[in-house]
């Protein structure tokens, strides 16, 4: 471990702003004060009780929301009963403004709380088993885990009971409370499917097996953006996966960076001295030569929610319950859970897309048939039934944009706009960089940000496409970056309807996205579904978008050319040059016919783009999108009419 130790001393230095804070009394000390607050009131409350402390047991103070906290609960793996249900609905509607925020860790939020609502809050909730102990700041937060665990036909190893073990190794215990460099994300999955997002997390247990032995392996370092890796550690049962996951919080507590709080997740450290060290240092620390890596099995998608149901081993159902955007009542969360008890065998469990599932239904038509789903849907649209996004700036300092309403009101335009009879289409919505909507696994995925049109700021959105859960996952890429929000569902309306056009029978847009889109540059994409939007609004048309055979070979300078000449085609029924060689025109001394010559009335943006795309001097020819992306802003249009 003398690795860790030299990474570590270079980082010891210095301590961030929220170290200084951490050494100044224990999280403890703050807690232990919550009823004397509740009768002091708001005021009593220490700044840096509401900045850090009480964070440390999910009490949350929101700017947003003057005088009111928000409280997270943790709720292991999604797994709750309609009991613990009815309590929590019953706190939101009588002390929270009757909401609810569902999340992508399977858990809660009540908000609209005040310092005097907390204690009693808190009793009711640890009477039903449900804590709030570390789901903020530099804690071991919510375990994540597959909704349905060995009640799946995919399940190979039950994993519920071996989560609660994890979380006994540190959970309300003084040692781990506030005592870590960072927050340190946890998931476990014993499924074939991934319904966890199981390898975006600081640590990830996946299914796998080695040498016809079911186990674990082992992933190290995820966090929003990147992906965790492989740590070539195979654990061969549930006491390998205690230990594994013992060293490595307790290495990472030990030699963690503390200086730049920007840089003190897992990640960082795993960055500095590399993979194999930080797995030899896991192996030394347990004192377990854990085997190498085995065949990851967590590779499949689910499908649950499109068919609006999972059939369980035991004969009985789960239930899907669209929530678009997380936002939930109180009220219906009662509901739910008498609806549980009647059709249900009391449980119900929280997925990663912000919704949940009944379990143990044994009749599904009467289930279905309840009023409950004239509000919440069992199937919505393929643009709904999926739909994620984070709390934005209603209740989130860090959100740049609402996101929750703008994420449905795009879902809902696309619906009217673009109506899909079947298709799985993922959005991903977060309100900022931070990425608590995991923006970067969505089919497409919206990052909040601004935008400016003429030096004034807009709320916008970073575009990013490719996001799969499939394989070992894989993080999307941008295809277009600070795109004002009214323009961007007119963007997202372009890649919809080439979606609707290509797809093959009951494929969804990640298979669709292998299929199509990989084979352009994320420039040409992004381009496309820009140009196909001025198209629309200046009522051009013209035949563009994507193929299924493609001969650029993800040449950005090939496409640029490509794209030109099929766009002055399809406007003139002729070809600009006699001949090409290698995406450029054969013969150096012809010339570009004026397209305004053969087609008079030609919009004359369309006309001075395709001039600039293939002119037939290269050095004057346009050789990224970036170049002629002004050409067709669509604030452009507005402007002129103006």
């Amino acid at each position: 471990m003398k690795a860790l130790q030299k990474a570590f001393n270079i980082h010891s230095h210095k301590i961030n702003k929220i170290e200084v804070i951490k050494n100044s009394k224990t999280a403890q000390e703050a807690y232990d004060m919550l009823e004397t607050y509740a009768v002091n009131g708001f005021d009593s409350v220490p700044p840096e009780d509401k900045s850090y402390f009480l964070k440390c047991f999910g009490i949350y103070y929101r700017p947003a929301t003057p005088e009111k906290f928000m409280l997270k609960l943790r709720i292991p793996g999604g797994f709750m009963t309609a009991e613990q249900a009815r309590v929590i609905g019953e706190c939101s509607l009588e002390f929270g403004q009757d909401y609810i925020d569902l999340t992508t860790r399977q858990q809660c939020e009540l908000r609209y709380l005040t310092i005097e609502s907390l204690p009693p809050i808190i009793k009711r909730l640890n009477a039903v088993g449900v804590s709030a102990f570390q789901t903020g700041v530099d804690n071991i937060r919510g375990i994540v885990a597959d909704p349905f665990d060995d009640l799946a036909f995919d399940n190979v190893i039950p994993s519920h009971g071996t989560l609660l073990r994890l979380q006994d190794i540190f959970l309300e215990k003084p040692e781990w409370i506030s005592t870590l460099p960072r927050k340190f994300n946890t998931s476990i999955t014993g499924n074939l499917s991934n319904r966890c997002n199981v390898y975006g997390n600081d640590c990830c247990f996946a299914l796998a097996q080695k040498d016809g032995v079911f186990g674990y392996n082992l992933y190290l370092g995820g966090r929003v953006g990147m992906l965790a890796k492989s740590a070539d550690i195979f654990l061969k049962n549930e006491e390998e996966v205690l230990a594994a996951f013992s060293a490595t919080i307790e290495l990472f507590k030990r030699y963690g960076f503390r200086d730049n709080r920007n840089k003190s997740r897992l990640y960082f450290l795993i960055a500095s001295v590399g993979m194999q060290e930080m797995a030899n240092s896991i192996r030394e620390h347990a004192g377990i030569e854990f085997a190498h890596a085995g065949e990851t099995m967590t590779t499949m998608n689910y499908i649950e929610a499109d068919h609006g149901k999972i059939q369980l081993r035991d004969g009985t159902f789960g239930v899907h319950v669209v929530v678009p955007s997380g936002i939930f009542k109180g009220s219906s969360f009662i509901k739910a859970a008498e609806l549980a008890i009647k059709h249900g065998n009391g449980e119900l469990r929280f997925d990663m897309e912000q919704s949940f599932y009944f379990m143990g239904v044994k009749d599904l038509n009467a289930l279905l048939q309840e009023d409950y789903f004239l509000e919440y849907k069992n199937i919505d649209t393929p643009y709904k039934n999926h739909l994620i996004a984070c709390a934005g700036t209603e209740h989130c300092p860090f959100g740049v944009i609402e996101n929750k309403n703008d994420a449905i009101s795009m879902a809902e335009y696309l619906d009217e706009k673009v109506p899909l009879e079947s298709g799985r289409v993922r959005m991903y919505w977060s309100a900022c960089v931070k990425g608590c909507g995991i923006h970067g696994l969505g089919d497409i995925g919206f990052e909040g940000c601004k935008a400016k049109i003429e030096g004034i700021n807009r709320e916008g959105v970073h575009i990013f496409l490719g996001g799969k859960l499939s394989g070992e996952s894989t993080e999307g890429q941008t295809v277009i970056k600070s795109v004002p929000l009214e323009y961007a569902k007119l963007y997202v309306e372009s890649l919809m309807l080439e979606y609707k056009r290509l797809r093959n029978e009951g494929e969804d847009f990640e298979s669709f996205h292998t299929r199509v889109l990989s084979y352009y540059t994320r420039a040409y994409v992004g381009f496309v579904m820009m140009l196909k939007a001025y198209l629309r609004a200046k009522n051009i048309d013209i035949v563009c978008g994507f193929e299924t055979k493609v001969l650029t070979g993800k040449n950005e300078e090939f496409e640029v050319f490509e794209l030109g000449r099929k766009l002055y085609y399809h406007l003139t029924k002729k070809e600009p040059y006699s001949s090409y060689e290698r995406f450029t025109p054969g013969n150096k001394r012809e010339k570009l016919t004026d397209i305004r010559k053969l087609v008079p009335g030609t919009d004359e943006v369309i006309a001075l783009m395709l001039e600039y795309m293939l002119n037939p001097n290269e050095r004057l020819r346009a050789v990224v999108f970036s170049e002629i992306t002004p050409y067709i802003l669509l604030y452009n249009i507005t402007k002129s009419i103006d």
